[in-house]
Parts: C-alpha cells; sequence; structure tokens
C-alpha cells in the first residue's frame, strides 16, 4: 500500500510540473511562476468584486416593494457600466496620477485622459506582482461599488436620468479624487492613513452620497403618518434579499483579499478570516440587538448586520488581531439596528438601510484601524474619515442639489405611487402583478 501511495504521488506529481510547464511556459523562472500566480488572483478577485453588483442589486430590489423592482435592477445594471467607463475615460488616471502629476501638495492629480499600458518596464506594478491592465480592472470594480451604494438608500423615488447622471459624475471624479489622496500616494497616504479595502474611500464615500441624496429627495409617501411617526414599508422578497446578503460576504473575499494586492499564503488567508469573523459577529450581534429593541429576531435588520460586520472589518483586516475582528464585527451589529431607528426618527427615509451600514460601518471600520492596530494612529484615522466623509458629502449634496433645480431628482406623485417600474420603464418585474395589487 505504502508503495502503491509513493507511485500514485511520482504520477501526480509529474502530471502537476507538465501543467505548470504548459501554463507558465518551460523555462520559466520562480519570479515569473510567481508573478502570474499573484496576477491570476487578482484579476480573480476583480471578478468577485463585479459579482458584488448582482448582491446589491438583489438586495436593494428585495427590500423595496414589487413595483419598483424593475426601476432597481435596471438601475443596478448600469452603474457598474458608467463606473467602469468613467474610470476608463478619466477616474483611473485621477486616482493614480504617478509621482510627476500632484498638484496642491498632493491634493490634486492628474495623469491623462484614457487609459494606456505604459512602456515594458512598469508593466509589471506593486514590486511586480499585476499588470497594469488587472489594476486597472480591480480598481475600476470598485469605482463601480461606491456609486451602487448610492443606488438603494434613493430607492423608490428617484428620477433614474437624474440618478444616472449624478453617478457618471461621481464615479467619474469624486470617488477618485478622495481615493487618490490615501491610495494614489495622496496627502493621507503621506500622513500614515490606512484604509485596506474601502472603510472610508468606498463605503464612506458611497454613504456619504446616500445621505446627499435623501436629504434632498425627501421620505416616500407613506413612509411618515400624520403625526410624524415613521412607518415600516416591507420589502417584497426577503429571499431575494437574503441571496444578496450571500452573494456579497462571497464577493467580499475578493474585495478584501484582493486588496493584498499578491497571492501570499499568509496575508490573503488571514485577511480572508477576518473578513468572514467580521460578518459572523455583526450578524449574532444585529440578531440579538433586533430581538432586545423590536421583540422579535428580524431578518432584514439581521441581514444588515451581516453587512456593517463586512464593512467595517474592511479598513483594517490586514492589522488587527483575531479577537479584534471579532469586536469590530460585534459593534457594528449591536449599532447597525438602533442606527436604522435613529435614521427613520430623524425623517431620513432609507430603504435598504445603506446609511446604516455603509455610512456608519465605514466610519467605525476606519476608526477602529486606530483603536485596536499598534501600527497606526487613532488621530490620523480620525483626521482622515472626517476629511473624506465631509468631502463626499459636499461634492454629492451640491451635485444632487444641481440636479433639483434643473432636471429634477424626484417623480411625480403619482408615479411613486404607482410605481417607478411603470413609470419610468413601461416594464413590470412581475407581469401582471400591478393589475391587481398597489404593492
Amino acid at each position: 500500500m505504502k508503495r502503491l501511495w509513493m507511485v500514485s504521488s511520482a504520477v501526480l506529481a509529474a502530471g502537476a510540473v507538465g501543467a505548470q510547464e504548459a501554463v507558465t511556459g518551460a523555462g520559466s523562472t520562480p519570479a515569473e511562476i510567481v508573478f502570474r500566480v499573484d496576477n491570476l488572483w487578482i484579476m480573480i478577485a476583480a471578478m468577485l468584486v463585479f459579482m458584488m453588483n448582482l448582491g446589491f442589486a438583489t438586495v436593494e430590489s428585495g427590500l423595496a416593494r414589487a413595483k419598483n423592482c424593475t426601476n432597481i435592477l435596471f438601475k443596478n445594471l448600469l452603474v457598474p457600466c458608467i463606473g467602469l467607463l468613467t474610470y476608463a475615460l478619466c477616474g483611473f488616471a485621477l486616482m493614480y496620477p504617478g509621482e510627476a502629476n500632484w498638484l496642491l501638495g498632493r491634493v490634486i492629480g492628474f495623469a491623462g485622459w484614457g487609459v494606456s499600458e505604459p512602456g515594458t518596464a512598469n508593466l509589471m506594478l506593486h514590486n511586480g506582482a499585476y499588470t497594469y491592465w488587472t489594476d486597472f480592472l480591480f480598481q475600476g470594480m470598485f469605482a463601480a461599488t461606491a456609486a451602487t451604494i448610492v443606488s438603494g438608500a434613493v430607492a423608490e423615488r428617484v428620477k433614474l436620468n437624474s440618478f444616472l447622471l449624478f453617478t457618471c459624475l461621481y464615479a467619474a471624479v469624486v470617488y477618485p479624487l478622495i481615493g487618490s489622496w490615501g491610495w494614489g500616494g495622496g496627502w493621507l497616504q503621506q500622513m500614515g492613513f490606512h484604509d485596506l479595502a474601502g472603510s472610508a474611500f468606498v463605503h464612506t464615500v458611497g454613504g456619504a452620497g446616500a445621505l446627499a441624496g435623501v436629504l434632498l429627495l425627501g421620505p416616500r409617501i407613506g413612509k411618515y403618518d400624520a403625526s410624524g411617526r415613521p412607518l415600516a414599508i416591507p420589502g417584497h422578497s426577503m429571499p431575494l434579499a437574503t441571496i444578496g446578503v450571500f452573494l456579497l460576504w462571497f464577493g467580499w473575499f475578493g474585495f478584501n483579499g484582493g486588496s493584498v494586492f499578491s497571492a501570499d499564503p499568509r496575508g490573503v488567508s488571514y485577511v480572508l478570516v477576518t473578513t468572514s469573523l467580521g460578518a459572523c459577529t455583526g450578524t449574532v450581534c444585529a440578531m440579538l440587538m433586533s430581538q432586545i429593541l423590536l421583540g422579535k429576531p428580524d431578518l432584514s435588520m439581521t441581514l444588515n448586520g451581516c453587512l456593517v460586520g463586512l464593512v467595517a472589518i474592511t479598513a483594517g483586516a490586514d492589522c488587527v488581531s483575531i479577537p479584534a475582528a471579532l469586536a469590530i464585527g460585534a459593534i457594528g451589529g449591536a449599532m447597525v439596528v438602533p442606527a436604522v431607528m435613529m435614521f427613520d426618527r430623524l425623517g431620513l427615509d432609507d430603504p435598504v438601510g445603506a446609511l446604516s451600514v455603509h455610512l456608519c460601518g465605514g466610519i467605525l471600520g476606519t476608526l477602529a484601524v486606530g483603536i485596536f492596530s499598534p501600527d497606526y494612529a487613532f488621530t490620523t484615522q480620525l483626521l482622515g474619515i472626517a476629511v473624506v466623509f465631509a468631502a463626499a458629502f459636499a461634492c454629492a449634496l451640491a451635485l444632487f442639489a444641481l440636479l433639483k433645480v434643473t432636471l429634477g431628482i424626484r417623480v411625480s406623485e403619482a408615479e411613486e405611487l404607482r410605481g417607478l417600474d411603470l413609470g419610468e420603464h413601461n416594464n413590470e418585474a412581475y407581469a401582471g402583478f400591478q393589475i391587481f395589487t398597489n404593492q
């Protein structure tokens, strides 16, 4: 038996060598093989981040009413396309301008319009770990994600064309400019600010945009009674919302794991573990908090607990301890239920809880790096998140205000009551459904 195992192992090893030579080419050096593995992992991570758009689409449509489902799916189809196209046009060059193109003390930089591969000497970036095109694809998926966050918060009453125009401007200029401060060599990076995968530069930027949109749009019809008390408007499909959360959690393995920017076994595996643990404690603590505050364990709150745990661990998944990862997720999960209730009481109608998950979770995760990691200063993290939020919110508020006084940003009352599926698209998610019900 032992001899048979040895022979089998030899055959498998020979096959592996042959497969390696077929993929890498005979005579490839160890450095070239490592480069190809690193590059492949980051491309796979980009695909996982892309799949998160499906997660957002199903979460948002599930937590909204059936009469607006097509509209939400339509927006979530267009947003990644707009995000990637604008990133190719100017976003990538704004976010990663290169050393020679900075102005105003590394506040603004621009490397030029479009994307084009540099000379072969610069083909392999980040210590030779991946190509220019892999870098563009991975970072472009993040640009699309930041804009998608706004979609859910303004759902069920925003004008489609106005939202798409906002997305173009926000993804093309605001997100990459702010992101360049920490990821492109800008002034926050020079100060030692740390955000592994986007608690600040993706989720807080997206959450700030969502807050601006919610403020200027106002609440949905029927969200508040005559005395101003918030009323529940249930989503039409909790199965869709649950599927979406699992898709987002799965995509987060690429979101955080790809941000290691190599296939380093220890680095990637550690990030995937802290990411999952943050999600788990976020889920459990949101379930417990909903039981305490609402009297019953609420599924939508628990789903948002999972997401806020993921958002909060995103900044420090590579630099906090395992107990800290558990604590960060737990704090996020415990926070999300009262946060949803607080925004409701303030008159900020957010159908999917994007403000509680992405804005509050993003701020928490960024500050948690300075609290739980000995390598980064809390004051630097606090300054960074304050500036990121203020800049993103101011820009989003200005964009939405400009659209409000020109094109308008809210559909008519009649269209809102009828549903945006018919009003904006003359199409239903569920054929014939609205003949019998207005839900």
